[in-house]
């Protein structure tokens, strides 16, 4: 009996960080080194790992019912295809990414119209195409491999690379003119399979369980004992109690109270509340919350 879904799983940086979030969503994905045919726990799942760069056009041809790529190669492919969530994750942190515009620090060009007869390095060729030509500007741009910041300025005089937080562009000395898009990791369906009922429902589901483990990625659940008399005090003074679960214990004049709060936070509210006269303070993580 053949797989319901067959899922493209991106090959890569995102590979890892992947795995790691199928696993917290309930899906075990074990492959060897140098494999690119995963083995699913799920009898209902099969498919293969192919670069994100590739995925949406394996996904739009039919080839994969559903896989996960990036918004910019949704885009950069201009694949006919359905997003069906947005999954905010990548390999070193759950943030969303940006297509820049950077030239050298020493640079004239200030805007996109300087860069008129000038040349562009960068992946994202067509995404950068349709930048110059929403701005007017006649310039060349080239296909990147990789490393592509170290190109300007002998090279080129300006890329188009993916940045985080730009620490890398500031370590090579650049300096942002413009961004051209924002983008994340992204589930997608071939359009055929998500008219599907059957794999509609099963993507869905997938969908929310990845949803809800990168929803409890960020944040701790939080138990705790105090003196019902406090209550209304740590309710005013600690901003992340805002809705708990309050119960009563046996001692009528004492309370357990349990939330969910964001992982920073407790540094500091652990603290405030021990001051506060909490007591039996208990952080314990958290594996999926479906809001």
């Amino acid at each position: 009996m053949s797989a319901l879904l067959n899922f493209g799983l991106p090959k890569g940086s995102l590979e890892e960080p992947t795995v790691k979030l199928f696993g917290k969503a309930g899906f075990r994905i074990s492959m060897g080194s140098r494999s690119y045919t995963p083995c699913w726990d799920d009898p209902e799942v099969d498919g293969r790992f192919v670069r994100a760069q590739e995925m949406s056009r394996y996904v739009e041809d039919g080839f994969f019912d559903c896989g996960l790529t990036g918004r910019d190669w949704v885009r950069e492919n201009d694949s006919q295809v359905e997003i069906v969530a947005d999954l905010i994750y990548s390999r070193s942190s759950n943030r969303v990414s940006k297509w820049v515009l950077a030239v050298p620090e020493s640079s004239e060009i200030r805007q996109a119209t300087d860069l008129e007869g000038k040349t562009i390095a960068t992946e994202l060729v067509n995404v950068t195409r349709a930048y110059l030509e929403r701005h007017g500007v006649d310039a060349e741009v080239e296909f990147s491999w990789g490393a592509t910041e170290v190109k300007v300025p002998e090279l080129v005089d300006a890329i188009v690379d993916l940045t985080e937080t730009g620490s890398s562009l500031r370590a090579n000395n650049l300096r942002i003119v413009d961004v051209l898009m924002e983008t994340n990791t992204v589930l997608i369906a071939n359009r055929e399979s998500w008219a599907d009922e059957e794999k509609k429902a099963k993507i869905e589901n997938m969908a929310l369980m990845l949803n809800a483990a990168l929803e409890a990625d960020a944040k701790v659940g939080l138990k705790l004992n105090l003196k019902r008399s406090k209550l209304d005090e740590i309710l005013k003074e600690v901003p992340a109690l805002r809705k708990p679960t309050v119960s009563s214990l046996s001692d009528d004049s004492w309370i357990a109270l349990e939330t969910v709060i964001e992982k920073k936070v407790s540094r500091e509210l652990i603290p405030a509340l021990k001051r506060m006269g909490a007591e039996g303070i208990v952080e314990f993580p958290l594996n999926k919350i479906v809001p």
